[in-house]
């Protein structure tokens, strides 16, 4: 069964740091491009970040998180992680990892993923 499981959320300071996995059982990751979600209460799905498959080459990210958030793929652990600095109050939500075999360009779109992690919660307050 192909199933992606994320961690390391948890609770941090403004301006600390945060690694999320993404890994994934029952297929090879590397075949698929992964993408990072995010929901905030009240607030609808969002992009955050995405890499191509294989080699990875290819990434993309949300305007908000340029800069700050960096996305990589370790295919010898099958995950993919998400580096979180400079985190600030409003990149508190539930972030997911996603993944769709699909070659080229990674994508934000959300309708493109058909395999979808449970979540896990960042919180960012003093």
């Amino acid at each position: 069964q192909l199933q992606l499981v994320e961690s390391g959320g948890g609770l941090v300071q403004p301006g600390g740091s945060l690694r999320l996995s993404c890994a994934a059982s029952g297929f090879t990751l590397s075949y698929y491009v992964i993408g990072w979600f995010r929901q905030a209460p009240g607030k609808e799905r969002e992009g955050v970040s995405c890499i191509s498959y294989i080699g990875g080459s290819n990434t993309n990210y949300a305007d908000s998180v340029k800069g700050r958030f960096t996305i990589s793929r370790d295919n010898a652990k099958n995950t993919v992680y998400l580096q979180m600095n400079s985190l600030k109050p409003e990149d508190t939500a539930v972030y997911y990892c996603a993944a769709v075999k699909l070659g080229g360009l990674c994508t934000l779109s959300q309708s493109t993923y058909n395999y979808w992690g449970q979540g896990t919660q960042v919180t960012v307050s003093s």
